[in-house]
């Protein structure tokens, strides 16, 4: 028995969704795709999450090509700064942002935006 690992790819088709639901409205489902086809016949595969919290966005936000592939090439969680700001906001250190509250005070002492 061989101990030489046996080649892998790694294929990323951005825009390709997934969705079991067969109605006409979906693309992928409607397409003639025999590679396609056969590729998913013959070979082990597997679905990413590509929104929301699993790609440090918020729940319900879309994810997008730049935030799929920081995940994919760090190979762990990547917090995006909308995430990182509602961590902050719920740990409570977004109030306690010196730069944030010198600026609000600036603006209300100033009346200026």
């Amino acid at each position: 028995m061989s101990s030489t690992p046996k080649p892998v790819a790694l294929i990323i088709l951005d825009g390709f969704g997934h969705r079991e639901e067969q109605s006409p409205d979906n693309a992928i489902a409607q397409a003639n795709m025999p590679c396609w086809d056969y590729l998913k016949k013959t070979y082990s595969s597997t679905l990413l999450e590509c929104s929301g919290e699993k790609v440090g966005l918020p729940a319900g936000q879309m994810g997008n090509s730049e935030v799929g592939h920081v995940h994919i090439g760090s190979g762990q969680f990547v917090p995006q700064n909308f995430l990182k700001v509602d961590i902050e906001i719920e740990n409570g250190n977004f109030f306690e942002n010196q730069a944030l509250n010198g600026s609000v005070d600036h603006a209300l002492e100033n009346n200026s935006a």
